[in-house]
């Protein structure tokens, strides 16, 4: 089997694992997509030599990057160790990233902040969202001239294009997470 063969192959199989494991059929997934169903199954047959206008449709429906279409099969898990994944200093604070593989529109890290530390935050784009869950320790969240309190399993959601900041006001490390839903311009 030649280079283009396998590639289309893999394509085929890959679109067909990804569609199956959402539980959709191929009409659902080609009106998400925005093509015609005879181009989506055409896809899973191999059939196809789509554009790149078309693979980025369908890797976007499937909510997968575009290099995943093709690639070779992933194995049943991967383990990220803790050291792998970016963490950042911000502020008194450490930011550590919690996801190896980005999700479109999101961010989802954890922060440690240490004993009567802050961490300023980042205003984002207008219309953003952010939630931030206490895990440990008590976190005081100011956002735009208010404060909240936050002890062990609270959240607290706000706009995040405006001026905030996390400190800790106790005597021990505070942590907690943060996820950041981004606005989508255009």
């Amino acid at each position: 089997m030649g280079l283009a063969q396998a590639i289309s192959a893999r394509l085929a199989a890959n679109i067909r694992h990804l569609r199956e494991a959402r539980s959709l059929t191929q009409e659902q997934m080609a009106r998400i997509a925005g093509i015609p169903r005879a181009t989506w199954g055409h896809l899973e047959t191999g059939a196809g030599n789509p554009t790149l206008a078309i693979l980025d449709k369908v890797a976007t429906a499937l909510q997968v990057p575009l290099e995943e279409l093709t690639a070779e099969p992933r194995s049943i898990g991967r383990l990220y160790e803790r050291g792998s994944l970016r963490t950042r200093r911000q502020g008194d604070g450490t930011i550590r990233q919690l996801l190896p593989d980005p999700i479109p529109g999101m961010v989802i890290d954890r922060m440690e902040i240490p004993p009567r530390g802050r961490i300023p935050g980042v205003p984002h784009m207008p219309g953003t969202r952010e939630y931030f869950t206490c895990e440990k320790g008590q976190v005081v969240l100011a956002v735009a001239g208010q404060q909240w309190r936050l002890a062990p399993g609270d959240v607290l959601v706000f706009r995040g294009d405006q001026r905030h900041s996390y400190t800790n006001p106790g005597s021990e490390t505070a942590a907690g997470y943060s996820v950041v839903l981004l606005t989508r311009v255009g």
